[in-house]
């Protein structure tokens, strides 16, 4: 499970610059150094992709590179995930590229650090948290008892809330919401739409008794999901069926880009594998299709 994540923007001006950090724990002692971004600079002069092992955490980044007037002033951005040695890192290389390119969208020469600090956290928790990894009873708890910390310090009425807080984590109020969710995500195998709909609903309602808000958003959202995913599903099993019909053609360019919509209603669904493999096999035949395309003018 990522502990965070940081981007450098790589300027022409100047070796580098530290964007910003985000970490779900904010005592983690982490800095980017410049023998750090020596070794990360040099993996990506060769690779989109680089893994850093350090002592103890795991590097994996994504080197986007700016094209057009944009270059003239950066090369581009690495986007970089804190992992632990039991993470994957294969597994997070496509999320992990999305969340750069949502990050290009940015004005990133000239924006605050606070501004670039609030599209972070939203990019971490759109692209790289899962719902699975918020939920892990744990990482649940730590994370309430991380927030009690700073409400104990405050005043009387912060205080009495923090005390409930963790009266209620002592109760093991948390692991319900883990609960509701593995049920809900169970009748959605038995396509029981109405009683995941409810389950989810019920998860809510306890991650906003511990005021994990945003928690409870992302699960009021899986209860508007499961209205629809019937209708969703659908729809993605026509578009890989066209898909599937133009590599029949050999029609390269259709079909990545009806993987590339597959892949987008996978984000949609919640499904990250899904969205992981129609994402690749976009991006396999756009790749392809761009090299045809390079042959075809030299002829």
């Amino acid at each position: 499970m990522p502990e965070g994540c940081f981007a450098i923007l790589l300027t022409t001006e100047s070796d580098y610059k530290v964007l910003g950090y985000y970490f779900k724990d904010k005592r983690l002692d982490f800095e980017i150094t410049s023998d750090m971004f020596l070794r990360l600079s040099l993996d990506h002069a060769k690779n989109e992709f680089s893994l850093l092992k350090l002592k103890n955490v795991k590097i994996e980044s994504y080197i986007y590179k700016f094209k057009g007037k944009l270059s003239r002033k950066a090369y581009g951005f690495i986007m970089g995930l804190l992992l632990n040695e039991d993470d994957d890192p294969e597994k997070f290389r496509v999320p992990l590229k999305n969340s750069a390119i949502a990050l290009e969208t940015l004005s990133l020469l000239d924006i605050t650090a606070e501004d670039f600090q609030v599209k972070l956290i939203e990019t971490y928790r759109a692209f790289l948290e899962t719902l699975t990894d918020i939920l892990d009873a744990n990482s649940l708890k730590e994370s309430i008892i991380n927030r009690t910390k700073d409400m104990l310090g405050g005043g009387k009425n912060e205080r009495k809330i923090a005390q409930e807080l963790l009266q209620k984590i002592e109760d093991n109020i948390h692991t319900k919401i883990a609960e509701f969710y593995k049920s809900a995500e169970d009748s959605l195998k038995y396509m029981d739409y109405e009683r995941a709909s409810k389950q989810f609903s019920k998860a809510a309602d306890v991650a906003e008794e511990l005021l994990e808000i945003d928690l409870a958003k992302s699960l009021r959202e899986r209860v508007k999901l499961s209205v629809i995913i019937p209708d969703l599903a659908k729809k993605r099993e026509e578009i890989v069926k066209e898909a599937r019909n133009a590599l029949k053609k050999e029609d390269f360019y259709n079909a990545y880009i009806y993987y590339k919509r597959a892949s987008e209603i996978s984000k949609e669904l919640m499904q990250p594998n899904q969205d992981e493999e129609y994402a690749l096999k976009s991006k396999a035949l756009q790749d392809f299709y761009n090299a045809d395309q390079k042959f075809k003018k030299k002829e």
